[in-house]
């Protein structure tokens, strides 16, 4: 029986260096890796999944890096149902094995070539050879939401019979809605006992909404990458997947060091030759910043007005912009406060005035604003000033 949601945790298996890597500006050094790696093992996520071994020497090279690190994160090989594949991938010492295999019509037609039972054949012939050697198996449906549900659940049945400790599910191409997600999720949680994973693109702009739904439905484990990179536009992000967790299920973030999301993705940015994206939840440069005059007000009186999220609980602090015409009086007035100066209400709002008409034809900054506060509090009369 599910758990519900309210006690149940997830598990992030973070994907930078493998579906991370298939992003169309990553090409990440060795040094890269491991600081990434190192990284997101100090956030805290479960599981650290790189490229197969087998796709070059580098690649097997760096995978035996990490591998040495000894970190606390589990490391998975992502690789194909093929026991050379297993064979490479255990003698780099792996902690798992993530087997993948197109299931989807399109796939068996244009990928492998082989039909269900052929599927099925391979996995009859390949995990009996690699349970049990000392790492977690998961069997990944590729192109779960495309491919019919009767033989996801023969396939998940079958390889769970086979000892694999997760089944994977993906939504390859970023078609599936959050409630198809929580349907399939939820029929296959019913027919299976082994752990599920869910790895979902955002071709539909659903990543975020999809992972959280399959959680929702039964899903243990959660894929994401730094930033959402990958394949196209990417994969759940690992800021939006804590972002939506820390509202609606805060429990679900404490064990990971949310303070460290900032430098993770400025890390990975900086590795790409990329800025932190605009839209980033939490980690944007304007994450916690408000400029609408009724806005500032409520926020001046209580932060949560329009916050849902606490930006000290991220290491970041919120902004108050005063450079722009939106600027209203309160903003005006809380600046001036952390400014030292004294201004009365008519000063306050006289400068707001003189403000919204200078910035009316383009913002200024806010050692500008400033300024400018200064120079007026300079020039007010004793009449004009707080006694």
């Amino acid at each position: 029986m599910i758990q519900p949601e309210t006690s149940r945790p997830f598990r992030i298996v973070d994907c930078t260096l493998r579906e991370g890597e298939q992003f169309a500006l990553a090409a990440f050094t060795t040094e890269q890796r491991i600081a990434i790696a190192t990284k997101l093992d100090a956030f805290g996520v479960d599981v650290i999944e790189m490229t197969t071994p087998v796709a070059s020497p580098r690649a097997e090279a760096d995978l035996r890096r990490v591998v040495d690190l000894g970190l606390q994160a589990e490391i998975a090989a992502h690789i194909r149902c093929s026991r050379m594949d297993a064979e490479v991938a255990l003698a780099c010492g792996v902690d798992a094995l993530h087997l993948v295999m197109g299931t989807s019509p399109q796939l068996r037609l244009h990928s492998h070539g082989r039909d269900l039972l052929g599927i099925l054949e391979v996995a009859r012939e390949v995990l009996p050879h690699i349970v049990g050697r000392g790492a977690s198996i998961r069997f990944s449906c590729e192109d779960a939401f495309r491919t019919p549900m009767r033989d996801v659940l023969r396939i998940a049945q079958v390889v769970e019979d086979l000892g694999v400790s997760r089944i994977g599910i993906a939504d390859t191409v970023g078609c599936a809605t959050p409630d198809e997600v929580a349907q399939r999720v939820s029929v296959l949680r019913a027919a299976v006992n082994c752990d599920i994973e869910f790895h979902g693109h955002n071709d539909g702009d659903c990543a975020v909404a999809n992972a959280w739904a399959a959680w929702r439905a039964g899903a243990t484990h959660i894929d994401v990458t730094v930033l959402g990179i990958g394949e196209r536009n990417g994969i759940a992000s690992l800021g939006g997947l804590i972002a939506r967790a820390a509202q609606s299920a805060p429990h679900s973030v404490q064990r990971y060091r949310i303070d460290q999301l900032l430098s993770l993705d400025q890390q990975v940015a900086r590795a790409l030759g990329i800025e932190v994206p605009f839209n980033a939840c939490i980690t944007s440069p304007t994450a916690f910043s408000h400029k609408a005059g009724m806005h500032t007000k409520a926020v001046l009186a209580e932060p949560t007005c329009y916050e849902a999220l606490n930006p000290a609980d991220f290491g970041r602090t919120r902004e108050i912009l005063v450079g722009h015409t939106l600027v209203g009086r309160h903003a005006i007035s809380e600046r001036a406060r952390l400014l030292g100066l004294s201004l009365d209400d008519a000063s306050i709002l006289s400068a707001t005035r003189a403000l919204k008409n200078l910035t009316d034809s383009g913002a200024i900054s806010s050692d500008s604003v400033d300024d400018f506060l200064k120079e007026r509090a300079a020039r007010s009369t004793p009449s004009t000033l707080n006694s």
